[in-house]
């Protein structure tokens, strides 16, 4: 069964930074795709970056240039590097692995950049 635990979230003024983790159990993060979600209150669920198996990075334009998603293949982890926040950040960012064409999603850490 695969789990993934999402940490490493809290609140930050704008313009700070902060990193988050997503450890993974039961499959590895070097071989399957993987991404970053985020919802922010009232609004739908939205892709903020990701990793293919292959290990091709990609972020959604909103973010392009202060997030960045990178793994560690040792400590079978996902993490999303996010930089000059901004309040509009402001969610709960899940982490999400496909395995086989099944979704997998962690229980998400929360975010909150204060103006």
């Amino acid at each position: 069964q695969v789990q993934l635990v999402e940490s490493g979230g809290g609140l930050v003024q704008a313009g700070g930074s902060l990193r988050l983790s997503c450890a993974a159990s039961g499959s590895t993060v070097s071989t399957n795709a993987m991404g970053w979600y985020r919802q922010a209150p009232g609004k739908q669920r939205e892709w903020v970056a990701g990793i293919t198996s292959g290990g091709i990075m990609r972020s959604a334009d909103s973010v392009k240039g202060r997030f960045t998603t990178s793994r560690d293949s040792a400590k079978n982890t996902l993490y999303l590097q996010m930089n000059n926040l901004k309040p509009e950040d402001t969610a709960v960012y899940y982490c999400q692995m496909t395995v086989r064409l099944i979704n997998y999603w962690g229980q998400g850490t929360q975010v909150t950049v204060s103006s």
